[in-house]
């Protein structure tokens, strides 16, 4: 009340007029006294430095994505054990969230192949290849009786061929002989010849009695056999010698013969002792097969870990080769973060870059300009940047655990769960980063990520020089 009257007071007193008159008009009751007008434009002024001022504070510029968390190493991810046979299920060992070791029973699995049914199988095949190693033994002892035979059979055949020549050489020996003898009785029957025609005139003369010369004649007819006889035992000489070398060549064929002979057998054996061999690398095949098979009827676990989930269920179920029947997930695995980030932010990256990442489940409040103040979140470097984007069309990293800092990542993250990550870059002013994300440009760099590696490594090699 006390209020109202000093404004009417001030009123009249800027008039001139009685505070009666003052009211009968109305704009006199609209004029106020301009006091919090000066007072919102104080605080107007402030608010404008104080955003002029944050408009020049240093922003660290950022690269933000979406991941999840998964293991570094391919062998400890989750995995998904197969059955490498067929078969039917028969018993489970485990169950879902059970710690397993490696080698620990997982489930039994029977064979529903009729070629398996027989539970002396392997012992049938264990007495197929010991009558095949027998018959191979016995075809190779064949064949070394087949080259004894046929060593045999050469030595005969020279010994054979040098009596031949032997009996060729006396043979020629004896024609030469006989031919001798021939001649000299032809020289004789010639002499006789002769005796007997100059015999035969004296006796004409009368110089010569019958008697003498009949005995002359005589003569003659005994130098004419002597003839006849050698030349015929000459034939006969000659004829033996053709028989003989007859004989040589008709030697040779037989041995030959019988030598090919022995030696078709030989190969013949051969022949059946290297098909036996395959049969018999055949057989043992197939025995190391079912003798490998039958480990496989008890799918045992890879590697340490847990248990997750059961992909066939109940007893009896049928599973086909390389159906999976359960996850396993490795124990105490070495986690990293995956993160996706997009094909236009892909260049700005490098390997060693400073991350900080949210993970779902630990609240937590970020700022992504200033990573000082933020609460809550946890850094990482990354490790891994791919050189093809995925099937989202962004790129993936893998961000790991910063070693020199001392903000550990939570010991209770599990593979799977969701990060939200910002790559951590250059600091500029905040006007300038309003002015980037207004216009839509990427992120800056002094350098090229590749010229910053560069830069690094010579500052290393100078440091070692000194």
């Amino acid at each position: 009340m006390k209020m109202i009257n000093k404004k009417s007071k001030s009123r009249n007193a800027l008039s001139g007029l009685s505070t009666d008159e003052n009211q009968k008009f109305y704009s006199f009751n609209l004029i106020q006294s301009p006091g919090n007008s000066i007072k919102v434009t104080l605080w107007i002024r402030f608010a404008l430095l104080v955003l002029l001022v944050l408009l020049f504070i240093p922003w660290q510029q950022n690269i933000n994505g979406n991941g999840s968390v998964i293991s570094l190493k391919p062998n400890e991810r989750p995995q998904t054990l197969p059955s490498t046979i067929a078969g039917r299920i028969d018993h489970w060992y485990v169950q879902e969230g059970q710690y397993v070791k490696a080698g620990d029973s997982i489930m039994k699995i029977s064979e529903i192949k009729d070629k398996y049914f027989d539970p002396d199988y392997l012992l049938r095949l264990s007495q197929q290849v010991v009558a095949k190693e027998d018959v191979i033994s016995s075809m190779e002892n064949k064949i070394v009786a087949q080259e004894q035979q046929i060593s045999a059979l050469k030595q005969g055949l020279q010994i054979s061929l040098e009596k031949a020549k032997n009996k060729i050489k006396q043979v020629r020996f004896k024609v030469q002989s006989d031919s001798a003898e021939s001649r000299a009785n032809e020289l004789e029957y010639q002499i006789a010849q002769f005796q007997f025609l100059r015999q035969d005139s004296l006796y004409t003369k009368g110089l010569k009695s019958l008697t003498e010369l009949e005995t002359r004649k005589i003569k003659l007819q005994d130098a004419q056999a002597k003839v006849v006889s050698a030349q015929n035992k000459l034939l006969s000489s000659r004829n033996e010698l053709i028989n003989a070398e007859l004989e040589l060549s008709s030697l040779a064929a037989d041995y030959l013969d019988k030598i090919s002979k022995a030696e078709s057998e030989k190969n013949s054996a051969s022949a059946y002792v290297f098909d036996s061999e395959a049969s018999l690398a055949k057989i043992k095949n197939e025995y190391s097969n079912v003798q490998v098979r039958s480990d496989y009827y008890v799918i045992r676990a890879p590697q340490n870990g847990y248990v997750i989930r059961a992909l066939k269920a109940g007893v009896g179920e049928i599973i086909k080769e390389g159906d999976p029947v359960v996850t396993i997930m490795p124990k105490d695995p070495q986690i990293a973060v995956e993160m996706y980030v997009s094909a236009m932010d892909i260049p700005l990256l490098s390997r060693g870059r400073h991350v900080r990442l949210l993970f779902e489940g630990w609240p937590a409040m970020q700022f992504s300009g200033w990573p000082g103040v933020s609460i809550g979140t946890f850094g990482g470097t990354v490790s891994v940047i791919d050189f093809v984007n995925s099937e989202n069309g962004k790129y993936r990293i893998l961000v790991t655990v910063d070693s020199t800092n001392d903000d550990h990542w939570p010991t209770q993250l599990r593979v799977g769960s969701g990060v939200q990550g910002w790559v951590m870059l250059e600091e500029v002013p905040v006007w300038y980063e309003i002015w980037r994300q207004i216009n839509g440009f990427p992120p800056s760099l002094k350098n090229e990520p590749e010229k910053e590696k560069d830069k690094k490594k010579n500052t290393k090699g100078s440091d070692d020089e000194e």
